[in-house]
This record gives structure tokens, sequence and C-alpha cells, in this order.
């Protein structure tokens, strides 16, 4: 197995456009595990954790663009206030350890539907930069982004350098169930964005389905069925229908952490609770704005 060590991004692309197969190496947390479980053996592994320009993020055009090198620890620290819901996925993710070397760039480059960036990613709106020594950059929304189980859109000559997403607009939570309390895979995840300025909801689903993926029937009701000035209650039956919408939006299966039966119960739950977190957030922001 080669080990290409680029010290820039572009040599990083070179290596890429020569070395088709290689696999990037971010924080190493999932490619490492299946490099010792003997699960992968590639031609040859890119480190990308020399390159500065991957490890920062900025403002531009009010959206938020954070480099693919960013680890968990630093997210929540320096974007916990304006990517709240990402920050509360990044906060589940295994240890102290993990999250200083684990990166949401690594976690999209694996695509495990397990991941537990990809539901506010999906809540969020976000977009993913990739780019290619041939063809430069393009932009793939976070939708589009997952094409399988542990696939993703990208081109064998393409690496991630960043992804974009707005500053919250509104509340936004995730939700993970797992075997226990800590440092574990998620048995099924779910997000939700409020973005009251279009009057829409986003979700994001994980680990139930063969992708990550958006419950785009219960974003549809929820966001004609809410009063957006924020000042009637959430009704009860809407609660309810949207985790029965979410749940269907969802195609899981019997595994060792949890059969299909037991992740839909459990993502309607959390639909269920997560929005009435998130409205009450909203209504008592646009209470105290009309006082």
């Amino acid at each position: 197995m080669d080990f290409l060590r680029p010290p820039t991004w572009a040599d990083a692309l070179a290596a890429k456009a020569e070395h088709p197969d290689a696999v990037p190496l971010q924080g190493g947390t999932d490619v490492m595990v299946e490099l010792n479980f003997g699960a992968r053996r590639p031609a040859a592994l890119l480190d990308l954790t020399r390159i500065a320009d991957l490890a920062g993020w900025d403002d531009d055009g009010g959206r938020i663009r954070v480099g693919a090198g960013v680890p968990y620890a630093r997210l929540i620290d320096g974007l916990g206030d304006r990517l709240p819901g990402l920050a509360q996925a990044a906060r589940t993710v295994g240890s102290p350890q993990i999250r200083n070397r684990g990166t949401v760039g690594g976690n999209l480059g694996a695509a495990s539907p397990a991941g537990d960036s990809h539901p506010p990613l999906l809540a969020a709106g976000a977009v993913v930069e990739a780019e290619s020594a041939a063809r430069g950059t393009r932009m793939i929304p976070a939708a589009e982004f997952y094409t399988g189980v542990k696939r993703n859109a990208l081109a064998p000559d393409e690496l991630i350098r960043a992804f974009w997403t707005p500053p919250a607009p509104g509340p936004q939570y995730f939700s993970k169930i797992g075997t226990r309390n800590a440092m574990v895979i998620a048995v099924c995840s779910f997000a939700i964005a409020l973005h009251p300025e279009e009057r829409r909801v986003g979700t994001g689903i994980g680990s139930a389905a063969p992708t990550p993926v958006r419950a785009v029937a219960a974003e549809e009701f929820l966001s004609a069925e809410l009063d957006w000035e924020g000042r009637t209650p959430l009704a009860v039956s809407a609660a309810q229908r949207f985790g029965a919408l979410v749940a269907d939006a969802a195609a899981p299966i019997d595994d060792v952490r949890g059969t299909a039966d037991y992740r839909r119960h459990a993502l309607s739950v959390m639909a269920r609770r997560t929005l009435t977190w998130a409205w009450n957030d909203h209504a008592g922001d646009s209470r105290r704005e009309a006082s």
C-alpha cells in the first residue's frame, strides 16, 4: 500500500488524478477501523492532514464555508452558535479523542448511512464543494451527494474541499438513538431545521435507509401547517402527523443494532420531540420580538 502525503491542495488534486483509487485520509476515524479489521485494503492512502487550506472556515455571501479538515471539536467550539444542529450532532460523535480527529469532510467521504453529520447537513440545505485537477470545482447539494450505501457522487479524481451551509435562520435540533448513551453508532437519527423567513422546514434521517435521506412529504406538510408568526401553540395532531410522515420516509432494515419496526417508531418519536423543541424556541423568540 502506497502512502501519499501532499503538502498543498494542488498537490493533493494532482495525486488523486494520478492515483484515482487512492483513499483520502482526513481524521482516519472511519478508514483506519476498516483497515484494522481487514475490511478494506486500498492501493494507496492519500493523507490530507498537512493541507492548511482545509483546516478553517469563513463567511462568504451569507453562507459559511467550512473546510473538509475542520475537526468536530473545533466546529463545536467555533461554529456551535451559528450551526447548532451540526454542533449537536458533532457532540455525539465518539469520544473526545475522536472529535479532535474526525471531520465532517471525512464523514461525507465515507458516506455511511449512519454518519452523524449527514442529517443536519440535509436539514440545513448544505452543499458539498468538490474539486478535481482536470475540471475544477463543482457544488453538489447534500440531497444529491449520497448515492448508495457508503457511496457518494464524487468522481474518481475528485476530493471534498469544503461544505457550505447558511448560518441557522431558526431553531435546529438533532436527535440520535443508540444501544448506549455514548460512543455508539446510531440505530437511527433525525435532524430538523426551521427556516422561518422561507416558511419552510428541513429534515434529515440517518441510519434508516441505504443513504441519509430527507422526509420530503413531512417537510411539505409541516411547512404548510405551521403558523409562522409563531404565536399559535403546536397542535398535537400536527406533531403526530409529522412523526408518521417522517417514519414513512425511512426504508430501514433489521440488523444487530435494531429492527426496522423499532427504527420507524423511534424516528416518529424523535421527529415529534425535535419539532416540539424547535417550535417552542421559535414561538418564544416570536413572543419576545412582539413584546
